[in-house]
Formats: structure tokens, sequence, C-alpha cells
């Protein structure tokens, strides 16, 4: 890998160039003034794709923002990854507390600020230089390759399910290539193999037709605060464990490997108490911090409202009340069964004198692929070669519903390798990216073409 460090390093300088032109467009998806932003960042992806030897490069509608494809596929009996990424942005609100312009990109102190910068270009940009050194150095690849770069990402990937099932041909590969999360901590590098789910409903409670004085009406008539009240305190018993009946029947517990794992990584919990600001953590009763919010599912209560809130006293018997619920879910937990096992709790739990409306959200399927696949394992051992550290195998918390798809409409192993830090602020003003784990990825993402070129396509 010497020649391919010589040529990141000669051609470092360039290469941020190009890549603060890319962070240069505001392609804000969620904004409607930013389409025609939209349309040239794609452009942008498209001609970076060409000049690095890419082929096949398409820019394709979607019924929202344009999806960006391109392909090489000349290494025969080798395996094909498909890299995934996106190139839209978040707003950049509140501009006042940007230190520098979020869309003029600034070096200081070999940390790249931008908007995008972490989150997703500067990654993604990363995946298309690899192309370029490879093709410039050995003109070929080591493997077959294909790209899909989405607009869509921070608005919830709303068409790209439809487009990934209408091309699920053209996109067929032996494993998706994601770098979109990050280390586990600085230095450390890390695989995350599964992400869980995400569903929720909003519970809306009615009680009399309008709002009643509670001197005449109080002590005879359900008050839906109370009835709410009630519902909310049913779905936990003392020791954090979810009361809904059948709500871990399909759960897959840990392995032996996987605790073992998680064990080694020495987590804080006392650091962990003292960055949220807590004196002690609570979770379901026999599991670790990690456990509970990585590979364990929750049922969270969002927010809740009814009743008078303002200043001073109002003595009124609420008409109405709500909450609104959030179900994180593991490996084999089907979003849809999950909601019809709240509606069936709900019902069974409904107060006296208050009807009841359930409405469930948008819904996104867990995901894993399992630490031990040949392809986790590559990934890992390509990190270790540049980072010099042990790979830490991880799950993540959050949801990325198109993970799912991907899984589920492909039937491809997903492989979470990102280079990004949770302090980088994505989000957030101030968006920057470590320029330490910028060159560092580069040389992991090449090292791990020819690692996954090493791998028996018959045993994928």
């Amino acid at each position: 890998m010497n020649s391919i460090d010589q040529y990141f390093t000669t051609k470092r300088e360039e290469h941020l160039e190009e890549l603060k032109q890319f962070l240069s467009i505001p392609s804000i998806s969620s904004l409607s003034e930013h389409k025609e932003d939209m349309k040239t960042a794609a452009a942008f992806l498209g001609d970076a794709m060409k000049k690095v030897g890419l082929e096949n490069i398409t820019i394709n509608e979607t019924g929202g923002h344009p999806a960006v494809t391109a392909d090489w596929l000349h290494a025969e009996g080798k395996p094909t990854i498909l890299v995934y990424g996106h190139y839209d942005v978040q707003p950049v609100d509140p501009l006042n507390l940007w230190d520098s312009e979020p869309f003029k990109p600034e070096i200081r102190d070999n940390i790249l600020y931008a908007r995008g910068s972490s989150d997703d270009k500067g990654q993604v940009f990363m995946h298309i230089k690899v192309i370029e050194a490879l093709m410039q150095l050995k003109g070929e690849l080591p493997v077959n390759v294909k790209f899909l770069i989405e607009g869509e990402e921070e608005i919830g990937s709303k068409n790209l399910p439809a487009f990934v099932e209408e091309h699920k041909d053209y996109l067929a590969a032996d494993l998706v290539l994601i770098s979109d999360t990050g280390l586990y901590a600085p230095g450390k590098p890390a695989v995350c193999y599964a992400l869980r789910g995400l569903t929720g409903v909003q519970i809306d409670i009615r009680g009399a037709k309008g709002d009643l004085h509670s001197g005449l009406y109080g002590g005879g008539v359900q008050n839906p605060i109370h009835a709410l009240a009630d519902i909310l305190t049913s779905f936990h018993n003392e020791h954090g464990t979810i009361t809904v009946d059948g709500f871990y029947d399909n759960v897959v517990p840990l392995t032996d490997e996987e605790r073992s794992a998680f064990r080694a990584l020495n987590f804080d919990e006392e650091g962990i108490k003292e960055e949220i600001g807590v004196k002690e953590l609570f979770g379901e009763k026999g599991y670790t911090y990690l456990e509970h919010t990585w590979a364990r599912p929750t049922l969270e209560v969002n927010g809740v409202f009814g009743g008078f809130s303002g200043e001073g006293i109002k003595t009124v018997l609420p008409a109405e009340a709500g909450a609104k619920i959030t179900c994180r879910l593991v490996p084999n937990q089907d979003p849809e069964e999950i909601v019809e096992k709240l509606r069936a709790h709900i019902a069974a739990h409904k107060p006296t004198g208050v009807e009841i409306t359930v409405t469930d959200f948008d819904k996104g399927k867990p995901f894993i692929t399992p630490m031990n696949h040949p392809l986790i394992q590559a990934a890992g051992r390509s990190y270790e070669k540049i980072y010099n550290t042990p790979t830490a195998y991880i799950r993540g918390g959050g949801s990325i519903p198109i993970v799912a798809a991907f899984d589920e409409i492909l039937g491809t192993p997903v492989i979470l390798m990102g280079f990004g830090l949770s302090s980088e602020n994505f989000h957030a003003p101030n968006e920057h990216f470590h320029l330490e784990n910028y060159d560092k990825g580069l040389r992991v993402i090449s090292d791990y073409y020819y690692e996954v070129a090493a791998v028996d396509k018959d045993a994928l």
C-alpha cells in the first residue's frame, strides 16, 4: 500500500480543494429554494465520478432530488461493492453560531469546517478519490464497484426505497458499503454491524365535549390527563421492562461473543453520567448501558400534552390529552407488529369515561449483519492496519431506515464503515471533519477493496 499512501500524500492539497468546491454547494434538501443547488451538487458528483474512471454515470430522477449512480464492472469473478452515501445536507440555522460561513469551507488546525464536511459529503468524496487512486496506480480495481449517492437522506430518503426496488437488478451487489457513521472514539475505529429500527404512535384521549370547571365537575367526570397517566405508567414495570404483551417475543438475544466485545470496550458509565448531567443511569434490569442503548428495544414517551400550562393556575378539567411515543426496535422485531401490540395494550388499559385514538407514525425496520460475517471482519482488519489499534465492533442505537431497505430489498450485507466523530457537530453549527481521519479513511477504504477481493465470493 506504499504507492497508495504516496499517491494520497502527493495529491492531498489538490483533493482538498476539490472537496471544498463540493462543500461550497448549499445542497439543503429540506428547503425548496435550494432545488437548483441540489441539481448542481448531483452534477458535480457525476463529473467527479467520470474524471476518476467510473462508467455509466446517470443523474436519476426520483420524484424528489436526483440520485447519482455509476459503476465499474470489469473485475471478473470478484465481489461487487455498492457504495451508498448522500450529498444533501442539513439547514445551517442558527447562522450566528457559526465561526465561519457554512458554505465557505475553512481548514483550521487540520480540521475542515463546513456544512456537510462530516455528514456526508466528506465521506462520500473519500470513496471517489479511492477509485481515482486505484485507477491511476493500477489501471483497474480489485473488485467491481457501483455507486448510489442520493439527495434526500436528510429528509428521510422518502423516494429511495422505491428507486432501489425499481433498480434492484442494476444495484445487485455482494455488499453495501456506507461511510456515514463514525469511529467509536478518537483514534479508535469501529465497524457498526447493527442498527435499531423505529416505530411510534400518538395517543389522543378525549373526555367531555369541552373543558370543564373542576369545582362543578371534578370527581364526577374522568380527567383525560389522569387516563393518559394510567396508560403511560402501564407500559413499564419498576425495573424498566416493557410490559406490552408480546413486545419481546421476536427479540434475538445477544451472543456471548457480542457481550464480550461490548465489555472489551470498557465503556465509561461515570463519564456518560457527567456528559448528560444525571446522577444515575436507568434501564432494563440485567443489561449494561451499551446493551440498553445498542441491542435492546425501547418504548419512550417523547411528549405529553393537555390541559393548562400557563402562568398561575386554572381550575379546569381538560377535555383532551395526548402523548407521542416511539419505540426503538432490534433485529427480528417488525414495526407493524409492534404497533398492533401497542394498540392492543392501550385498548386493554383504557380507563372508563374517555375515548382513545391511536395514530401510527413512519416506520423503519432494524438491521443486522452478523458480527462474525467475513466482510465485517475484513473491515476490522483494514481499520487495524491503518489505525494500528484493535477495531471495535459496535451496534448503533439510532435508525437509518434505508439501511434496512437495502437489507430487505437487495438481500445484501451492509457494512457501516465510517470516519466521523460524534463531536463533529453534524446537524449543528460549526460542523467539521478531522482531516486525520479523512487521511486515514482514504487508506482504510483502499485496503478494504483488496480485503474484499480476497474473500471467497462463494462464501458470501
